[in-house]
């Protein structure tokens, strides 16, 4: 675990380096981001924004999803991939909402994970880009760099997000997810992460270990 001076210049550097962090998936409600970050699983947010366009002209309200045919959702959505499995989850959704929520996304954390394909990282994306709410986004990019820096040294989503949830400042943990997504796709990439000119490399464990 990293100290509290260290994890302090860190998030010091994040703010300089990503001011305004959010999410690239593009929504006007806590509905459409559901919908957006199941559709973004496996995916790019970029062919996302693209399907998602259409899709949120097309399906308006909880019910609409609900009511449509399952056929018909799958080719809205087929080109994100994976569309048999996305469709039936986002019907589902639907479904679950006007059932149990009045149409509404809820605004809990224990409430959105039942719902039909929303597991932890999709909730804590409405949760924290929706509502407002402070909560830890646990991506590829978000463990990756957590792990490179010294915050964990989980594999598991759900160990990472308590790790982090555990050293940083409630108020940093919506911003926190986004800096790290951002900065996993701009630098700290995957295979040839780019320490030489990252402005972390001081902090980081993996860079000092290079």
């Amino acid at each position: 675990m990293k100290k509290k001076d260290e994890i302090k210049k860190m998030l010091a550097i994040l703010d300089r380096e990503y001011p305004q962090p959010k999410t690239s998936l593009n929504f006007k409600n806590p509905l459409e981001l559901l919908v957006a970050t199941i559709l973004s699983a496996q995916c790019t947010d970029e062919r996302v924004n693209q399907v998602t366009a259409e899709l949120f002209q097309n399906y308006r309200r909880a019910e609409d999803y609900a009511q449509a045919p399952l056929t018909a959702l799958e080719e809205d959505v087929r080109p994100t991939g994976f569309f048999r499995n996305k469709a039936k989850s986002i019907k589902g959704l639907g479904r679950a909402l006007v059932e149990g929520h009045q149409g509404r996304a809820p605004e809990t954390l224990e409430e959105l994970v039942k719902l039909p394909g929303v597991g932890r990282k999709t909730a804590n994306v409405v949760l924290g880009a929706a509502f407002g709410q402070p909560a830890v986004v646990v991506d590829t990019h978000v463990g990756r760099i957590s792990r490179r820096l010294g915050l964990t040294a989980h594999e598991d989503p759900v160990k990472v997000e308590f790790d982090l949830m555990d050293q940083l400042p409630q108020d940093k943990w919506t911003n926190f997810g986004f800096q790290m997504i951002y900065h996993g796709r701009k630098i700290c990439t995957s295979r040839k992460p780019k320490c030489e000119i990252c402005p972390l490399s001081d902090l980081c464990d993996f860079a000092r270990s290079k």
